[in-house]
């Protein structure tokens, strides 16, 4: 209903749907509100359905009035340039004209729902108001403005990804602490509050101008922990998704984030994605030729996930034959992490406790951390208050492509996860190619002069995830 107010219960997602203003005026300015983070399940219900009718009252009377609150908060900040292009929109780096704070404005399409505004718009901001800690970035501002959501957020400088990616840095075992403890304590408080984050990679673990380190993205979050809820299992990038989630698992915990941790750790210690499947099966095989086929006694439960398959046994190679630069401490973290079975699988603040952290030397402070040279930056002289701000045009966005056997052609099993977030396809360049790595790296075809060939197509169960991202198909399992 156009310019009224439509609300009701999802029993099964225990969500409430309104017109897009009202819910995100509601979700954001009464994120503390902890109807949702103090328990697995909601308990005020008749409270929180108050607050929407107190949220809608106070827009329909501004509009009746014939301002535009929304429109005020738009007015606030300055776009300046484009920073990354996504699946849901387009990131800007901002300028609080009343703080004259640098921000990150995440402008999201809304899509073509008839009432309300989809679901991963409405958890993202939800769960950041709620989750306040110095490992998680910081949500400002949440705001509609011309039919799309803009989402602001602290700016942040790099991130993981780019300090993996680039060869001028030179990482010691110091540093390399200091960004996984970083990472940890993060999620160690995602966990402590029930919320699994589903999306780790280095590119959403952003990196402030101090050094810092926060998680970010939490688009695919979801709170877990009640019995027998069930998820999808098509979460993360394809190279730091656990064996569970490939093997279709529809139930699970926080396993699931310390496996892909596992796996960023294992990026920084050897600067290149550790295991780079072209395909789920192949993801399967690249885990086992890494870490060798479970049996039964290493992972029980196994063969009663829905997707199991049997592989022809391979022993697993010694730890240290894969990073022969890791200290014991490290390898042994590593093996905890990867460890096959995610009820025997390390915790994170399990994790935080190792002796890794604890063993000489010391994690670096973060502001001594290396980081990226700092892109060029707009003169001051560009922006002008009474003249608005200059938008630049955004480079042309570099496409991370698998090349083939036979070719640079588009396959349909090359197809990674498509997601909401930016910046997802980035050249990855490798001057140390081992013997031991089977996998090609990343190509940016622009230093050659030449066209990038066609993105890969979407595979049908990478279909069905993007359909579940957008919120087209609101009956999948979360």
């Amino acid at each position: 209903m156009k310019g009224g107010v439509a609300l009701w219960l999802d029993e099964k997602n225990s969500m409430l749907i309104v017109s897009s203003e009202i819910a995100i005026t509601f979700v954001f300015y009464l994120g503390s509100f902890s109807w949702l983070s103090s328990h697995r399940h909601i308990t005020q219900n008749v409270s929180a359905t108050a607050a929407v009718f107190t949220s809608s009252i106070f827009i329909l009377e501004q509009k009746m009035a014939g301002s535009d609150p929304t429109k005020k908060v738009a007015d606030r900040y300055l776009k300046r340039e484009v920073l990354g292009e996504g699946t849901y929109g387009v990131v800007y780096k901002a300028i609080d004209t009343h703080t004259g704070q640098t921000v990150a404005i995440k402008k999201i399409r809304l899509g073509k729902q008839k009432e309300g505004v989809n679901f991963t718009a409405l958890r993202e901001i939800k769960l950041l108001k709620e989750l306040k800690d110095p490992n998680i970035v910081e949500l400002i501002d949440a705001f509609p403005h011309k039919g799309n959501l803009h989402l602001v957020f602290e700016f942040m400088e790099t991130d993981l990804e780019a300090v993996i990616r680039d060869r001028n840095i030179f990482l010691s075992p110091a540093d390399t602490k200091s960004y996984l403890q970083m990472t940890l304590k993060g999620l160690a408080f995602c966990h402590k509050k029930w919320v699994l984050h589903r999306d780790m990679k280095p590119n959403n673990l952003l990196i402030g101008s101090n050094g810092q380190l926060k998680l970010a993205d939490f688009g695919l979050a979801r709170m877990f922990g009640s019995p027998d809820r069930r998820f999808t299992h098509q979460v993360f990038a394809r190279w730091y998704r656990a064996p569970e989630l490939l093997f279709g698992a529809k139930q699970y915990g926080s396993g699931v984030d310390v496996w892909a941790l596992g796996c960023i750790f294992a990026e920084l210690l050897l600067r290149r994605p550790f295991l780079q499947g072209t395909s789920d099966i192949d993801q399967l095989g690249k885990i086992f030729l890494a870490f060798g086929t479970p049996t039964s006694s290493q992972w029980p439960d196994m063969i009663y996930l829905p997707d199991y398959v049997e592989y022809q046994y391979v022993p697993a190679p010694p730890l240290r034959s894969l990073f022969p630069m890791a200290t014991d401490d490290a390898l042994d973290l590593l093996s905890k992490m990867f460890t096959y079975d995610p009820k025997a699988r390390i915790s994170v603040q399990q994790a935080l406790e190792h002796r890794y952290f604890s063993s000489a030397p010391l994690p670096s402070d973060p502001d001594k951390l290396p980081r990226p040279a700092p892109k060029r930056e707009s003169k001051a002289s560009d922006f002008n208050l009474q003249e608005g701000p200059t938008v630049l045009s955004p480079p042309r966005k570099s496409r991370r492509v698998m090349p083939g056997r036979d070719g640079f052609e588009g396959n349909s099993q090359q197809a990674d996860k498509v997601d909401g977030s930016f910046g997802d396809f980035r050249q990855t360049t490798d001057d140390n190619s081992g013997k031991n790595e089977s996998a090609p790296m990343s190509v940016d075809f622009s230093i050659f002069g030449l066209k990038p060939p066609n993105r890969p197509t979407i595979n049908s169960a990478d279909r069905t995830y993007l359909k579940r991202k957008l919120d087209l198909e609101s009956q999948q399992p979360e």
